[in-house]
């Protein structure tokens, strides 16, 4: 069975980072080992009032213990990092902890809609930047992608040599595979980039007039998942796209529900999908 690592923040409640990461990877046959780099009670889109316990200085004695007890992992997943300081402690796992052939994929959560997220700024991406580059499989949004190569954000309107011009950039990056999130040719349709052995392509599905919190979170978690039961790169990202849909239909059915989306509805979907 191999084994995944995903680092990011705990919601106690909310459906996003580890919350969605440790059921939706287990639950595609894969072990999954979590760090978390903070606990919240909630999330952060939404509520109001929210705890947050910053568990930086953790990170680098948990290093310690794995090592010392030989602990290695097949994929290592990065979502929302909240710190500079955590960036380097988690450079020292990726150094560290890794199992032979193993797979980094960094999810650089920072921003979305031509924003960075509150308490992010560019010298803080500039951090991410250098996670990224460690990163075999970089999984940003468009907003993201553009702040990372210093390209100008463009929400609507662009064509395909736009989009092209940004995975090749993002290439440069890693020197590996880049995987772009939010892309746009007709605004009847949203999908995804994936950059894999120099070659460009594309899956879309229809656009959900809607935003919940966390879809980011369920597209990555379901794209480790997939790569970890072997499928190919474009592969996973069409899995993806799809369980994350899933999920979204799912919860349009609750216009009660705000706080991200009920992927634990679809995740029968997701088993029957990659044949488990």
């Amino acid at each position: 069975m191999k084994k995944v690592l995903t680092i990011q923040d705990i919601s106690c409640v909310g459906q996003c980072s580890i919350t969605v990461a440790l059921p939706v990877i287990s639950a595609m046959g894969i072990e999954t080992c979590v760090l978390p780099s903070a606990v919240l009670s909630t999330h952060t889109s939404g509520f109001t009032g929210f705890t947050f316990l910053d568990l930086t200085e953790d990170l680098p004695n948990i290093r310690e213990h794995w090592i010392k007890e030989k602990l290695c992992f097949d994929f290592i997943y990065t979502g929302y990092v909240g710190n500079k300081k955590q960036m380097k402690y988690i450079d020292d796992i990726f150094n560290s902890c890794c199992a032979k052939n193993c797979k980094i994929v960094v999810d650089p959560v920072m921003a979305d809609h031509g924003k960075f997220y509150a308490g992010f700024d560019h010298s803080y991406a500039m951090e991410v930047k250098k996670l990224c580059q460690e990163a075999d499989i970089l999984v940003p949004n468009l907003t993201e992608a553009s702040i990372l190569v210093g390209e100008e954000y463009i929400e609507f309107g662009y064509d395909e040599s736009y989009i092209e011009n940004m995975v090749k950039k993002l290439f440069e990056v890693n020197g590996k595979s880049v995987v772009l999130t939010g892309v746009s040719f007709d605004k009847a349709k949203l999908g995804i980039a994936v950059y894999h052995d120099k070659k460009l392509n594309y899956y879309f599905r229809d656009r959900i007039d809607a935003n919940f919190h966390g879809t980011g979170d369920v597209f990555s978690s379901s794209l480790v998942g997939a790569l970890a039961n072997d499928f190919s790169l474009i592969e996973a990202g069409r899995i993806a796209v799809d369980f994350t849909i899933e999920s979204i239909n799912h919860t349009l059915k609750d216009p009660s529900h705000l706080y991200g989306v009920k992927f634990e509805k679809a995740i029968p979907y997701l088993i029957r999908r990659i044949g488990k």
